[in-house]
């Protein structure tokens, strides 16, 4: 059974529904998704370093990860959590993509964008080892903005139904008990 089975019955809560709901509406409108906080340029590049990350080239349209960031720091919300030794989370990011750049043109003299995929994975590659090339990284810790640019899209991704969907995972279907909890053991709704 899918989320898109589940979502509909007595085993979803109303606030789970509308939560999961509201995920896949994002993703329909994820095409013509306008930044409200980050730059344009910056926007595209979140965009394609998400690509990278998770990649989804099975889906015509593909679970939107960036436009959940930009969303979430547009509204001056916090993820719940971050490294003190980075600014707070807009001025994290603003930095960090502009870091990412400087990675790219350090390395190949162009921008992210227009890298080949396996020069886009070198530059995050650098990004993630925690000393890339760019003045940027002089003062912003990049293994620890790699580290929460990750784990927040890692979050946005597992998320969202279709991801849930990938992995069998129905634990959204949050109101019955769940009594078959040995090895093996399946309640009729994860069938």
């Amino acid at each position: 059974m899918t989320s898109l089975d589940l979502l509909p019955t007595e085993h979803v809560s109303a606030a789970t529904r509308a939560a999961l709901t509201e995920r896949l509406a994002a993703t329909e409108s994820a095409t013509t998704y306008q930044p409200q906080l980050l730059a344009p340029a910056a926007y595209q590049l979140l965009v394609a370093v998400a690509a990278r990350l998770f990649p989804q080239p099975e889906r015509p349209v593909p679970i939107p990860l960036a436009s959940a960031v930009d969303e979430r720091l547009a509204q001056g919300k916090s993820d719940g959590w971050r490294y003190d030794a980075l600014p707070p989370d807009r001025e994290t990011y603003r930095l960090g993509l502009g870091g990412i750049e400087q990675i790219a043109q350090a390395l190949f003299q162009a921008n992210f964008e227009q890298l080949a995929p396996t020069q886009q994975d070198a530059v995050i590659e650098a990004l993630a080892s925690g000393n890339p090339p760019g003045e940027v990284w002089q003062t912003l810790r990049a293994d620890r903005f790699f580290e929460e640019m990750l784990a927040e899209l890692t979050e946005n991704y597992y998320s969202h139904p279709w991801a849930q969907d990938e992995i069998g995972y129905v634990g959204y279907a949050d109101l019955p008990a769940w009594t078959k909890i040995g090895l093996n053991e399946k309640e009729p709704r994860e069938q």
